[in-house]
Protein backbone atom coordinates (compact mmCIF):
# COMPACT_ATOMS: atom_id res chain seq x y z
CA UNK A 1 0.00 0.00 0.00
CA UNK A 2 1.16 3.45 -1.30
CA UNK A 3 0.53 6.24 1.17
CA UNK A 4 0.73 10.06 0.68
CA UNK A 5 0.75 12.17 3.89
CA UNK A 6 2.60 15.26 5.79
CA UNK A 7 5.17 13.53 8.07
CA UNK A 8 6.55 14.44 11.27
CA UNK A 9 9.95 15.23 12.06
CA UNK A 10 10.97 13.55 15.00
CA UNK A 11 15.13 13.82 15.11
CA UNK A 12 17.95 14.63 12.87
CA UNK A 13 21.43 14.64 13.09
CA UNK A 14 24.84 14.85 11.32
CA UNK A 15 26.52 11.55 11.02
CA UNK A 16 29.30 12.49 8.80
CA UNK A 17 30.70 15.36 6.18
CA UNK A 18 27.29 15.93 3.92
CA UNK A 19 25.76 12.94 5.50
CA UNK A 20 22.05 13.57 7.55
CA UNK A 21 20.00 10.66 9.55
CA UNK A 22 16.39 12.03 10.05
CA UNK A 23 13.73 10.15 11.52
CA UNK A 24 9.86 10.83 10.47
CA UNK A 25 7.09 9.73 12.54
CA UNK A 26 4.56 8.59 9.13
CA UNK A 27 2.05 6.04 8.61
CA UNK A 28 4.00 4.35 5.85
CA UNK A 29 5.94 2.54 8.50
CA UNK A 30 3.29 -0.14 8.56
CA UNK A 31 3.84 -1.14 5.26
CA UNK A 32 7.78 -0.72 4.57
CA UNK A 33 10.09 -3.57 4.88
CA UNK A 34 13.95 -3.28 4.40
CA UNK A 35 15.08 -2.43 0.95
CA UNK A 36 12.29 -0.26 -0.47
CA UNK A 37 12.49 3.69 -0.58
CA UNK A 38 10.14 7.14 0.31
CA UNK A 39 10.24 10.13 -2.23
CA UNK A 40 10.32 13.36 0.23
CA UNK A 41 8.99 16.57 -1.33
CA UNK A 42 10.36 19.97 -0.90
CA UNK A 43 8.50 22.62 0.78
CA UNK A 44 9.60 25.03 -2.40
CA UNK A 45 6.80 24.52 -5.05
CA UNK A 46 9.50 25.43 -7.52
CA UNK A 47 10.89 22.22 -6.88
CA UNK A 48 8.29 19.75 -8.54
CA UNK A 49 10.09 16.31 -8.35
CA UNK A 50 10.82 14.44 -4.72
CA UNK A 51 13.70 13.22 -3.78
CA UNK A 52 14.06 9.40 -3.53
CA UNK A 53 15.27 8.19 -0.01
CA UNK A 54 15.91 4.49 1.13
CA UNK A 55 14.97 3.70 4.54
CA UNK A 56 17.57 3.33 6.46
CA UNK A 57 15.19 1.82 9.73
CA UNK A 58 11.38 0.65 10.56
CA UNK A 59 10.55 0.96 13.97
CA UNK A 60 6.93 0.03 14.11
CA UNK A 61 6.61 0.40 18.05
CA UNK A 62 6.81 3.61 17.67
CA UNK A 63 5.71 4.89 13.79
CA UNK A 64 8.89 6.02 12.73
CA UNK A 65 10.94 5.74 9.54
CA UNK A 66 14.47 6.35 9.49
CA UNK A 67 16.14 7.86 6.27
CA UNK A 68 20.11 8.49 6.19
CA UNK A 69 20.89 10.62 3.15
CA UNK A 70 23.63 12.91 1.66
CA UNK A 71 23.04 16.28 0.59
CA UNK A 72 23.84 16.58 -3.30
CA UNK A 73 22.13 19.67 -4.24
CA UNK A 74 19.51 22.15 -3.24
CA UNK A 75 16.72 19.48 -2.57
CA UNK A 76 18.83 17.64 -0.02
CA UNK A 77 20.44 20.94 1.13
CA UNK A 78 16.74 22.26 2.39
CA UNK A 79 16.27 18.77 3.89
CA UNK A 80 19.07 19.14 6.42
CA UNK A 81 17.43 22.15 7.71
CA UNK A 82 14.48 20.39 9.01
CA UNK A 83 13.94 20.46 12.21
CA UNK A 84 12.14 18.58 15.32
CA UNK A 85 8.42 19.66 14.62
CA UNK A 86 8.42 20.49 11.29
CA UNK A 87 6.53 18.57 8.29
CA UNK A 88 7.51 17.29 5.35
CA UNK A 89 5.36 15.45 2.31
CA UNK A 90 6.33 11.70 1.65
CA UNK A 91 4.90 9.08 -0.07
CA UNK A 92 5.76 5.44 0.32
CA UNK A 93 6.75 2.98 0.35
CA UNK A 94 7.99 2.64 -3.11
CA UNK A 95 9.79 -0.13 -5.02
CA UNK A 96 10.61 -4.05 -3.77
CA UNK A 97 12.34 -4.75 -1.07
CA UNK A 98 15.20 -7.52 -0.29
CA UNK A 99 13.68 -10.98 -0.39
CA UNK A 100 14.80 -12.16 3.54
CA UNK A 101 16.68 -15.62 2.74
CA UNK A 102 19.40 -17.55 4.31
CA UNK A 103 21.13 -18.87 7.08
CA UNK A 104 24.55 -17.12 6.68
CA UNK A 105 24.00 -14.05 4.71
CA UNK A 106 26.44 -11.43 3.78
CA UNK A 107 25.41 -7.49 3.46
CA UNK A 108 27.74 -5.16 1.64
CA UNK A 109 27.18 -1.62 1.32
CA UNK A 110 29.03 1.18 -0.29
CA UNK A 111 29.13 4.73 0.56
CA UNK A 112 25.24 5.77 0.79
CA UNK A 113 24.53 2.81 0.08
CA UNK A 114 25.24 1.62 3.60
CA UNK A 115 22.09 3.09 5.14
CA UNK A 116 19.37 0.72 3.64
CA UNK A 117 21.69 -2.49 4.93
CA UNK A 118 21.27 -1.82 8.21
CA UNK A 119 17.26 -2.88 8.64
CA UNK A 120 17.83 -6.09 6.29
CA UNK A 121 20.86 -6.42 8.37
CA UNK A 122 18.36 -6.95 11.90
CA UNK A 123 15.33 -8.55 9.65
CA UNK A 124 17.54 -11.57 8.37
CA UNK A 125 16.68 -14.92 9.89
CA UNK A 126 20.39 -16.27 10.25
CA UNK A 127 23.61 -15.18 10.83
CA UNK A 128 24.99 -11.84 9.23
CA UNK A 129 28.17 -10.48 8.16
CA UNK A 130 28.57 -7.19 7.07
CA UNK A 131 31.22 -5.78 4.43
CA UNK A 132 30.77 -2.05 4.47
CA UNK A 133 32.68 0.50 2.48
CA UNK A 134 33.86 4.29 2.55
CA UNK A 135 36.20 6.29 0.78
CA UNK A 136 38.12 7.61 4.30
CA UNK A 137 37.67 7.40 7.97
CA UNK A 138 34.45 9.41 8.15
CA UNK A 139 32.41 6.50 8.85
CA UNK A 140 28.72 6.57 10.05
CA UNK A 141 26.60 3.81 11.09
CA UNK A 142 28.92 1.41 12.04
CA UNK A 143 28.40 1.18 15.50
CA UNK A 144 24.52 0.49 14.73
CA UNK A 145 26.22 -2.29 12.50
CA UNK A 146 28.28 -3.60 15.51
CA UNK A 147 25.24 -4.24 17.93
CA UNK A 148 23.25 -5.97 14.94
CA UNK A 149 25.22 -8.18 12.83
CA UNK A 150 27.69 -11.27 13.95
CA UNK A 151 30.70 -9.91 12.32
CA UNK A 152 31.43 -6.30 10.94
CA UNK A 153 34.03 -5.41 7.97
CA UNK A 154 34.89 -2.28 6.78
CA UNK A 155 36.82 -1.04 3.23
CA UNK A 156 38.01 2.54 3.08
CA UNK A 157 39.64 3.44 -0.49
CA UNK A 158 42.39 5.21 1.38
CA UNK A 159 43.47 2.45 3.89
CA UNK A 160 42.70 4.86 6.95
CA UNK A 161 40.14 1.99 8.37
CA UNK A 162 40.12 -1.65 7.60
CA UNK A 163 41.04 -3.17 4.67
CA UNK A 164 42.55 -0.92 2.36
CA UNK A 165 40.92 -0.94 -1.45
CA UNK A 166 37.28 -2.38 -2.07
CA UNK A 167 34.26 -4.61 -0.27
CA UNK A 168 35.58 -7.34 -2.73
CA UNK A 169 38.89 -7.20 -1.18
CA UNK A 170 37.62 -6.90 2.13
CA UNK A 171 35.42 -10.67 1.46
CA UNK A 172 38.68 -12.30 -0.30
CA UNK A 173 40.80 -11.24 2.45
CA UNK A 174 38.74 -12.38 5.07
CA UNK A 175 37.55 -15.03 3.36
CA UNK A 176 33.61 -14.81 3.57
CA UNK A 177 30.94 -17.39 2.59
CA UNK A 178 27.94 -17.42 2.31
CA UNK A 179 24.42 -18.46 1.19
CA UNK A 180 23.12 -15.64 -0.01
CA UNK A 181 24.77 -11.89 -0.56
CA UNK A 182 22.81 -8.35 -0.59
CA UNK A 183 24.68 -5.22 -1.69
CA UNK A 184 23.56 -1.53 -2.53
CA UNK A 185 26.18 1.13 -3.67
CA UNK A 186 27.13 2.21 -6.89
CA UNK A 187 27.02 0.25 -10.06
CA UNK A 188 30.86 -0.50 -9.76
CA UNK A 189 30.60 -1.96 -6.99
CA UNK A 190 27.63 -3.67 -7.70
CA UNK A 191 29.00 -5.37 -10.52
CA UNK A 192 31.89 -6.49 -9.08
CA UNK A 193 30.24 -8.11 -5.89
CA UNK A 194 27.51 -9.71 -8.58
CA UNK A 195 31.06 -11.11 -10.12
CA UNK A 196 32.14 -12.51 -6.78
CA UNK A 197 29.29 -14.15 -6.04
CA UNK A 198 29.28 -15.47 -9.49
CA UNK A 199 32.72 -16.57 -8.96
CA UNK A 200 31.33 -18.69 -5.75
CA UNK A 201 28.30 -19.69 -6.90
CA UNK A 202 26.73 -17.42 -4.25
CA UNK A 203 22.68 -16.01 -5.04
CA UNK A 204 23.31 -12.35 -5.20
CA UNK A 205 20.79 -9.15 -4.57
CA UNK A 206 21.75 -6.02 -5.80
CA UNK A 207 19.96 -2.70 -5.06
CA UNK A 208 20.14 -0.57 -7.75
CA UNK A 209 21.47 2.97 -7.41
CA UNK A 210 19.41 5.22 -10.16
CA UNK A 211 18.00 8.81 -10.90
CA UNK A 212 14.69 8.92 -10.58
CA UNK A 213 11.88 11.43 -11.40
CA UNK A 214 8.10 10.06 -10.66
CA UNK A 215 9.49 6.67 -8.20
CA UNK A 216 6.37 4.97 -9.13
CA UNK A 217 7.54 3.63 -12.48
CA UNK A 218 5.45 5.86 -15.04
CA UNK A 219 8.20 8.06 -16.37
CA UNK A 220 10.98 5.31 -17.38
CA UNK A 221 13.57 7.81 -16.25
CA UNK A 222 15.27 5.46 -14.19
CA UNK A 223 15.15 2.01 -16.46
CA UNK A 224 18.58 -0.17 -16.39
CA UNK A 225 19.29 -2.92 -18.67
CA UNK A 226 17.55 -6.28 -18.34
CA UNK A 227 18.72 -9.97 -19.59
CA UNK A 228 14.67 -10.46 -19.94
CA UNK A 229 12.30 -8.28 -21.96
CA UNK A 230 9.97 -6.44 -19.49
CA UNK A 231 6.17 -6.87 -19.47
CA UNK A 232 5.74 -3.01 -19.69
CA UNK A 233 7.95 -1.57 -22.24
CA UNK A 234 8.30 -5.02 -24.16
CA UNK A 235 12.32 -4.23 -24.72
CA UNK A 236 15.31 -5.23 -22.05
CA UNK A 237 14.80 -2.57 -19.61
CA UNK A 238 13.67 -3.00 -15.65
CA UNK A 239 12.31 0.45 -13.96
CA UNK A 240 14.22 0.25 -10.87
CA UNK A 241 11.89 2.53 -8.97
CA UNK A 242 8.95 0.04 -9.45
CA UNK A 243 10.63 -3.06 -10.54
CA UNK A 244 13.55 -2.62 -8.30
CA UNK A 245 15.65 -1.45 -6.44
CA UNK A 246 16.18 -4.84 -5.34
CA UNK A 247 16.83 -7.31 -8.22
CA UNK A 248 18.46 -10.51 -8.71
CA UNK A 249 21.86 -9.87 -9.65
CA UNK A 250 21.43 -12.24 -12.59
CA UNK A 251 18.61 -10.72 -13.81
CA UNK A 252 19.89 -7.19 -14.36
CA UNK A 253 23.27 -5.77 -16.86
CA UNK A 254 25.42 -4.21 -14.37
Amino acid sequence: MKIKEKAVVLWQEKLAEGVYSLTLETNIVDYAVPGQFISIFSNDGSKLLPRPISICEINKDYGTLRVVYRVVGAGTEEFSQLKMGDKVEVMGPLGNGFPLEGRNAIVVGGGIGVPPMLELAKQLPGKVTAVMGYRNNDLFLTEEFEKAVANLYIATDDGSVGVRGTVVDAMRENDLVADVIYACGPKPMLRAVADFALENQIKCYVSMEERMACGVGACLGCVCKSKETDEHSHVNNKRVCKDGPVFLSTEVVL
